[in-house]
């Protein structure tokens, strides 16, 4: 039984020039095996691009509805930080109420216990900082401030060896490692 022979036949799915092109093509082509690169419509991409009877329809989304997207939702370029404003009054109350943080006990299956929130008078920052720091010490000698995280060992100068040099002459270079 015999093999069938396969090759890269460029004129199968290329087209080929015809009439005069094709005279003109074999005078001047330097060698006539090369292809045109002009795929046949029909054979090379099946159903062919473009071809489909239906059209794409965008689905309907929030942001389709012109009513419910307005452009100054959606510029970007004016997208300002927004300013907040605490009070001394309002830090004042929240630094006492996180300072008296009350241990909460488990809860019984059987009561069922009203919490009502106890609303105190604000007071001035300044007292309410001399309340909460008279009533527990804040950092001690065994209780320092945490240090804020260093990636790296802080370099500390040290005197190298000096470079060789005739020790009689004037040499102004410190060496640091």
């Amino acid at each position: 039984m015999a093999t069938a022979r396969k090759f890269a036949d460029h004129t199968r799915y290329h087209l080929a020039p015809r009439g005069f092109w094709k005279k003109f093509r074999d005078a001047v082509v330097v060698s006539p095996e090369i292809s045109s690169g002009l795929p046949i419509q029909g054979i090379n991409r099946y159903p062919p691009p473009g071809s489909r009877p239906e059209r794409y329809s965008t689905p309907a989304t929030k942001a389709s509805d012109p009513a419910q997207n307005p452009y100054w939702k959606r510029d970007v370029r004016r997208t300002y930080p927004q300013l907040s404003v605490v009070t001394q009054d309002g830090l004042s109350s929240l630094l006492i109420a996180h300072a008296e943080a009350p241990a909460v006990a488990a809860p019984v299956e059987g009561e069922k216990a009203d919490v009502l929130a106890t609303a105190k008078e604000p007071q001035d920052l300044t007292a309410a900082i001399a309340t909460i720091t008279s009533a527990k010490k804040a950092f001690s000698e065994s209780h320092l401030p945490p240090k804020p995280p260093i990636p790296f060992k802080r370099w500390i100068p040290e005197r190298a060896p000096d470079a060789p040099h005739d020790p009689h002459s004037y040499f102004p270079m410190i060496l640091v490692k």
